[in-house]
């Protein structure tokens, strides 16, 4: 019988939606989608434990167990197979105490899937499912670079029952499944695997509602779909309007749609100024017509637009077939799909391709992901064995490791677990977990909406930048009075860029320009809190890393190619760059002096 999973508090509390509304308002939505009949929420996945970090305002764990006791209805969980909730691979360990903590915490389904399709990565979470007594739905990630009838699916689930999967879904992040192939590769499937098969599909002008509609049509499990305005912000289908075309055509579904109109109208317009979801409908077009997934389409707008080069963008959608291609045709799923999409960038904006490879290339056509569709082409292989890079990842650390590492700021094991997946990343949200009883509070932990604090943040800095010492706005929804005071606002950040400034007299010093490899974001440290990497006048050597340059969410290390004295930094932090923009002045050294780093 087909019946529908609602996605909308996952898709709520990642980007671009995070923050949007606040936590109680989200707990109030939820409480009414758990009464409106859905066969489970899904609840959390990557992109919820990645957003939660970067935010540094709740654990993601708070959340669960908050809706768990809010809601009888199952919750459901997304993993990345190996990679869990973050970009890199995670070990055997790190993988068991996941899913041990999610269990226990309330996730009653798992739904995992590989980015790359290969099925032996998700060995250890199936296994890990299956200890914890809960239900497993494996995702499929259809892939029309490989065949539009999808019958690489139907030869991976022959090779399923080692998973001991209660159920499949085929997911579909492209947009690219037509509803007239959708429907036969459900059958085909069910047929081949005797498991229930579902949907989870993407996409603009009503492509994955349709095949939504024709796979509800024959014995389907349940199919994903979301609230109106996520569906329309997200390209989803709306699981009020599925839920009706399915009782027009006298399919039995038991979702009230009324409820869902009522959780509508809390959500009310938190969403109306989604601007990284608003893409032009030429821009969406292309990305429909490419069938490249409309969060990747953004990414790249948004890259472009930060350089002033919008109008490359057809040279980078054209570019990212052929990378993906010659990179062995993996599907353009998070995060193998910000990896190709960032290499494709810069091989347009250098105006050569390889000229710089971004971190993570090497080892996604290495292996070091998984096994690939296809076989890597074989230039680009020796590309970048000539070019010394990839390589065997270091182990990763224990729990136990991470824990001793971690300098008192993990008070749980689930702390344990944020650090051992997202590294110093986490440090921030943990820090201010610990700190919750201090008198300085950001404005969104004090369940403030993120449109409410950014207006209210606006009032602080008229105020402390201008004579007026008080201000008060009412409007409908709320009324909040700003007064000056002798020390910062409670909720302001100070932050310090590092130094432009040359010192000394270098007219005489032998002077190397490190210009940007690629266009992207400059950060001087690894954490906004942190220590910049290097400082005027400090002495750095050969392979010392320099500063970080974000692309479409990969953080790219710069390092020092010799042993130099930093003589100016040419950009200021969190500024964004040019590709071949001046960087760093740096004097070369003709031997390592004595205090230099090793």
């Amino acid at each position: 019988m087909p019946s529908i999973v609602d996605t909308s508090i996952r898709l709520l509390t990642q980007e671009p939606l995070a923050g949007r509304l606040s936590t109680a308002r989200v707990l109030e939505v939820a409480e009414l989608l758990d009464r409106a009949g859905f066969a489970a929420l899904e609840i959390s996945g990557g992109g919820c434990f990645a957003s939660f970090v970067q935010r540094g305002v709740e654990s993601p764990w708070e959340i669960v167990r908050a809706l768990r006791t809010r809601c009888k209805s199952p919750l459901a969980m997304a993993l990345r197979g190996r990679f869990l909730v973050g970009s890199r691979p995670a070990s055997r360990e790190v993988t068991h105490n996941f899913v041990a903590t999610a269990a226990a915490n309330g996730i009653d389904i798992f739904r995992i899937h590989d980015p790359l399709n290969d099925l032996s990565n998700l060995t250890d979470a199936a296994d890990a499912i299956r200890e914890s007594g809960k239900r497993l739905s494996v995702g499929l990630i259809y892939n029309a670079i490989e065949d539009d009838d999808g019958q690489h699916l139907v030869d991976l689930v022959e090779r399923m029952p080692e998973l001991h999967a209660t159920s499949v879904v085929i997911d579909d992040p492209a947009g690219a499944l037509d509803a007239h192939h959708a429907r036969g590769l459900v059958e085909r499937i069910r047929e081949t695997s005797g498991l229930d098969v579902g949907l989870s599909a993407h996409g603009a002008a009503g492509r994955a509602l349709a095949a939504a509609v024709e796979v509800a049509r024959g014995e389907s499990a349940p199919i994903g779909a979301a609230l109106y305005p996520i569906a329309l912000s997200l390209y989803r289908p709306s699981a009020e309007i599925l839920a009706d075309t399915m009782a027009g055509l006298d399919l039995p579904t038991s979702v009230d749609t009324e409820l869902l109109w009522k959780a509508v109208a809390l959500i009310g317009d938190s969403l109306d100024d989604v601007e990284a979801t608003s893409l032009a409908p030429s821009v969406a077009a292309k990305a429909a017509r490419r069938k490249v997934p409309t969060w990747l389409v953004e990414q790249i707008v948004a890259a472009l637009a930060q350089q002033g080069l919008s109008e490359r963008l057809d040279d980078v959608l054209i570019e990212l077939d052929e990378v993906r291609v010659l990179a062995g045709a993996p599907p353009l799923v998070a995060p193998i799909g910000e990896i190709l999409g960032s290499q494709a960038l810069v091989n347009v904006l250098s105006s050569q391709r390889w000229a710089v490879i971004v971190d993570d290339f090497p080892g996604l056509v290495q292996g070091e992901f998984g096994s690939l569709p296809r076989a890597v082409d074989p230039a680009v292989l020796r590309t970048i064995d000539l070019r010394g890079a990839g390589g065997s990842p270091p182990p990763a650390a224990t729990l136990e490791e991470v824990r001793a590492i971690s300098d008192g700021i993990a008070s749980s094991d689930e702390d344990v677990l944020l650090l051992a997946l997202f590294g110093d990343r986490a440090r921030p949200l943990l820090s201010s977990m610990r700190q919750r009883g201090a008198a300085s509070v950001p404005l969104e932990a004090q369940g403030v909406e993120r449109g409410t604090a950014s207006r209210i943040r606006e009032l602080i800095e008229i105020v402390e930048s201008s004579d007026i010492d008080e201000v008060t706005v009412e409007e409908e929804d709320f009324k909040v009075t700003v007064r000056r005071r002798d020390v910062g606002p409670p909720d302001q950040v100070a932050a310090t860029a590092p130094s432009s400034t040359t010192n000394g007299d270098l007219s005489n010093a032998d002077l190397s320009i490190l210009d940007s490899p690629m266009v992207g974001t400059f950060y001087s440290a690894p954490q906004p809190d942190a220590p910049p990497f290097v400082e005027v006048g400090d002495t750095v050597a050969a392979g010392q890393t320099l500063c970080i340059l974000e692309a479409m969410k990969l953080m790219n290390e710069v390092k020092a190619e010799n042993d130099v004295v930093v003589r100016k930094i040419c950009v200021e932090n969190a500024e964004a760059v040019e590709y071949g923009q001046p960087l760093f002045e740096l004097e070369l050294l003709g031997e390592r002096p004595p205090d230099a780093v090793t």
